[in-house]
């Protein structure tokens, strides 16, 4: 069986303030040397997926220079391969993507060449890890003509940001997509599997009358098709929900159970590689529950923070409950809580970014305070 994989990338992120004003919400930094995406990504190749297109939109700069031409995910192939899907002008117009079917719709060419009969579709803003082939397995045993990811959401998340699922037995009868009052917690993950042809036909049949939206188009066909859900039990959450939602995605990275989970299950997360050398830890330095990232120099006190590669910490300076990207510099006596530091950023000597656990600060890439 050939399966296309599909991710979806081009979302702008609105919620996540400063750190996309550069970025698509898929490239956003996680966990130290990572990228959103590649979790997504490396979940379809582990599966065996050895076609991938990212359609893309919003800032994909980042994006795409971290993708490059596919090689650490193992798809720089002749047959195959990683392709980059952007909205384009032509002499007839623009076509700016309107939505995740209409996105599809205009890549069709990528579906018809395709020797794939079926097509999983997934988003790059999402961190879990998943064997797919077991999805495959239970979509074929249940004889399913859909089968999308289900998940039972706990309070730690917002429902009413999410697509709320009912289901009789394995078959969805109803999708609520963000309803003000859920009616329960078990929630569409955003990730599809569908016979290609099957795609095809839901695209032209709807994207043609106006309807962009590939879940509007299956709660449409809710009553003709048989939808599936198969429930997934792991750790699973959407960087694009908010800076605090990023932030606890940073800060869950610390804990090893889920460290486990998503680094050790089900194949190896690959990511952009960087000659870097390991991190420098002076004689005086404490450093407690952290990540601290290839090229890092640190000689401050660092606490329940994530550094990413190329972080400087002066001594005396302090580094609590912080999430601190690539190449930024903390000067001597600085201190930093509660707070999510961006690519590049100058925090001056003896200066103070205190934020609160509801309220972070936020300093955007290239700032100095």
């Amino acid at each position: 069986m050939k399966v296309l994989g599909l991710i979806l990338a081009g979302g702008a992120g609105e919620n996540l303030g400063p750190l996309v004003l550069k970025r698509a919400s898929a490239a956003l930094p996680v966990f130290g040397k990572y990228r959103a995406i590649d979790f997504t990504l490396s979940n379809m190749v582990n599966a065996g997926i050895k076609k991938v297109g990212v359609l893309t939109q919003y800032n994909p700069r980042s994006l795409m220079d971290h993708l490059g031409s596919g090689k650490e995910w193992d798809l720089d192939r002749k047959n195959g391969g990683l392709f980059i899907l952007q909205p384009y002008v032509s002499a007839e117009g623009q076509y700016w993507y309107k939505g995740t079917a209409d996105a599809i719709f205009q890549n069709m060419t990528l579906l018809r060449r395709g020797e794939e009969d079926y097509v999983l579709i997934g988003s790059g803003d999402h961190i879990y890890k998943i064997d797919f082939t077991e999805v495959f397995d239970f979509h074929f045993a249940t004889d399913a003509d859909i089968t999308l990811l289900v998940k039972e959401l706990d309070e730690t998340y917002n429902l009413s940001q999410y697509g709320i699922v009912q289901m009789n037995g394995h078959r969805i009868v109803e999708i609520e997509e963000k309803p003000k009052n859920p009616k329960g917690n078990l929630a569409f993950l955003g990730i599809y599997f569908m016979n290609k042809y099957l795609l095809m036909e839901l695209l032209y049949a709807y994207v043609t009358k106006g309807e962009t939206d590939l879940l509007n188009i299956i709660i449409s066909e809710l009553d003709r098709l048989r939808v599936n859900g198969y429930l997934f039990k792991g750790y699973w959450r959407n960087v694009k929900k908010g800076i605090n939602e990023y932030f606890r995605i940073n800060m869950d990275g610390l804990k090893k159970e889920i460290r486990d989970e998503l680094f050790y299950k089900y194949g190896k997360v690959y990511t952009k590689l960087k000659d870097l050398p390991p991190p420098k830890i002076g004689s005086t330095t404490v450093v407690r529950n952290s990540i601290v990232s290839d090229g890092c120099i640190v000689n401050g006190y660092v606490e329940n923070s994530v550094l990413f590669r190329g972080v400087v910490v002066k001594a005396g300076a302090v580094v609590q409950n912080a999430v601190v990207m690539q190449d930024t510099v903390i000067e001597e006596g600085a201190v930093v809580k509660n707070a999510i530091l961006d690519k590049e950023v100058l925090i001056r000597q003896e200066m103070k970014l205190i934020g609160q656990q509801e309220s972070l600060a936020v300093l955007e890439k290239r700032a100095v305070l």
